[in-house]
């Protein structure tokens, strides 16, 4: 019988399954559940070393002779600080030691309170991942349990480096009431980047035999791929549902996001095979689709060499880049003269449709329509474009069709305009920014730089506040939540111009923000240039709100 604490089972299963097969056990009370659990698995052979200092380098001795990731068990407190040498050492002998740590509830640490102190973290350098479990209660805090000891894991065995895994654990301890072990995703990484023929076996052979295949791409680099290799990119999309944002890089845009705000968790548009590459995505929609496909095998591709389970159903973990699986996929279909699936058809169609939408969609006065004729008149070939985050780059997914710069490695709206700024003076052609009211002037201090020229244009919308803030439940309205949420202003930028010497203009019509377009996109000039276009917030939401409702799959 096993413990009855879910973030032991589920730490037992994973060691088992990630080829754990030696243990140093240490005695102490708290982690009695997880030396219990070791002890009743017939996988894992436990030995009990009393001496915490010494019990780490006989960890470290077994993990030299196996050249496998050996386990050292803890208990709370100091007994964990005794392990440092042996961390240390295994550190810089490349050797995949796996730390083990019971804890004490998270609300009792520094309350004074027996043998707790902060444990998570204290190995800093020593160890390459650093994990404290948290004790699930719901199917997201198992998955999130899940998740985190899949990638310790995973960074003990592929990159040859100590780990530690931390684990609080509620009392009472001694209920061993559990009569079997859960049965746990175990991730698997593929360690194949360039290697094109481990790609081809692995990832290219699910990928054909799946009847309803799907490629998410991400955020990539702007290094000019997808025009080199159009070719292969369209035998891809020939097949499957290829699904991109503006941050991609790819040419034509994606309209998956209006597909998905009608046809919902309709099961024929659900994949069973998802490759995502690349990084972040912005849409909220998509995310949740996927989150909610269970009979679905997911692949993620990056060449960053992390672990990111997005979707919360990762089975694959490929470290390599967005292009080299694209390539490789290209490559066998054309060996295996494959056809268009119904699924790629079927998503096609809906795909075309919001297209056309998109380009019949004539928007009133707002945000949406100073993007839409932005993006209508911009020159993408002779220009840079770079998007600020929040409202800014949602209408860049809708209308964009180049490649987009934009800060979504953590999506703040903090410097966006600094970020472009810097761009520009080293870009040889314009450089554009669209950039929100509060992004603006969170960061205009990005204009305070003498060395700005003209070819540094900025298409600031100011509606008043954080319009994103309107489309939650609490932007109803109510002046407290305009003032504190929205962060409401009546705020211009032409006193900012005036003082960075900025070209500034501005309009409020749909005439003079044409005017005032065409002017940022064509007038010459040896400083910087602003538009900033004034739209009222509850019109910029009412336009989307029918751009989507009008839309018909």
């Amino acid at each position: 019988m096993y413990s009855n604490k879910e973030n032991v089972n589920i730490l037992t299963s994973l060691l088992v399954a990630h080829g754990v097969r030696h243990e140093v056990v240490c005695p102490g009370s708290r982690n009695s559940p997880i030396v219990h659990n070791l002890t009743e698995c017939s996988d894992i052979q436990c030995h009990p070393v009393t001496d915490e200092r010494s019990a780490g380098f006989y960890a470290l001795g077994m993990c030299q002779c196996s050249g496998l990731p050996v386990a050292v068990c803890v208990t709370s407190g100091t007994a964990l600080l005794n392990l440092v040498p042996a961390v240390a050492e295994a550190r810089y002998q490349h050797q995949p030691l796996v730390v083990i740590s019971a804890d004490r509830p998270l609300q009792w640490i520094d309350q004074l309170d027996g043998q707790t102190l902060p444990q998570p973290g204290v190995f800093g350098s020593f160890v390459g991942k650093s994990v404290s479990l948290p004790e699930p209660h719901d199917d997201e805090t198992r998955w999130y349990c899940n998740r985190l000891v899949n990638e310790a894991l995973l960074a003990s065995r592929y990159e040859d480096v100590p780990v530690h895994i931390n684990v609080p654990i509620s009392e009472p301890l001694f209920d061993f009431t559990v009569p079997s072990l859960p049965q746990q995703r175990t991730i698997e990484r593929i360690h194949c980047f360039p290697n094109f023929e481990a790609i081809a076996v692995d990832v290219g052979e699910r990928f054909l035999k799946a009847s309803r295949p799907m490629i998410v791409i991400g955020q990539t680099k702007d290094d000019g791929y997808a025009e080199h290799y159009a070719d292969d990119y369209h035998l891809v999309t020939d097949y499957a549902v290829v699904l991109h944002e503006s941050l991609s890089g790819f040419i034509s845009p994606s309209h998956f996001d209006e597909v998905l705000s009608r046809v919902g968790e309709q099961p024929e548009y659900q994949p069973d095979f998802v490759l995502y590459l690349g990084d972040t995505i912005v849409s909220k929609r998509l995310k949740k689709f996927l989150r909610g496909c269970k009979d679905c095998y997911f692949v993620a591709a990056n060449e960053s060499g992390n672990l990111s389970d997005t979707f919360m159903n990762l089975h694959h973990w490929v470290h390599s880049d967005a292009w080299t699986m694209l390539l490789t996929l290209a490559d066998l279909l054309r060996e295996k003269h494959s056809k268009p699936t119904a699924f790629r058809d079927l998503w096609w169609q809906a795909l075309t449709r919001a297209m056309i939408h998109t380009d019949q969609f004539v928007p009133a006065f707002s945000q949406m329509a100073a993007v839409r004729m932005f993006e209508q008149y911009c020159d993408s070939c002779k220009h840079f474009v770079h998007y600020a985050n929040s409202m800014a780059i949602r209408l860049a997914n809708i209308y964009a069709r180049h490649y987009v710069y934009c800060n979504r490695g953590v999506n703040g709206i903090e410097g966006s305009l600094s970020t472009a700024a810097g761009f520009s003076l080293v870009a040889k052609n314009p450089v554009f920014i669209v950039i929100g009211d509060l992004s603006f002037f969170y960061d205009s201090n990005a204009l305070w730089n003498k060395e700005l020229k003209g070819n540094f244009r900025i298409l600031l919308l100011n509606n008043g506040g954080g319009g994103i803030f309107r489309q939650l439940p609490v932007g109803d309205g109510r002046s407290s939540a305009l003032d504190y949420v929205m962060g409401s202003h009546q705020t211009s930028a032409e006193g900012i111009c005036k003082s960075y010497g900025v070209e500034y203009h501005s309009a409020r019509n749909e005439v003079e923000m044409e005017d005032g377009i065409r002017l940022l996109l064509q007038q010459e000039s040896s400083r910087p240039l602003l538009l900033e276009v004034f739209t009222d917030a509850e019109t910029d939401t009412q336009v989307l709100k029918d751009y989507y409702r009008s839309l018909s799959i």
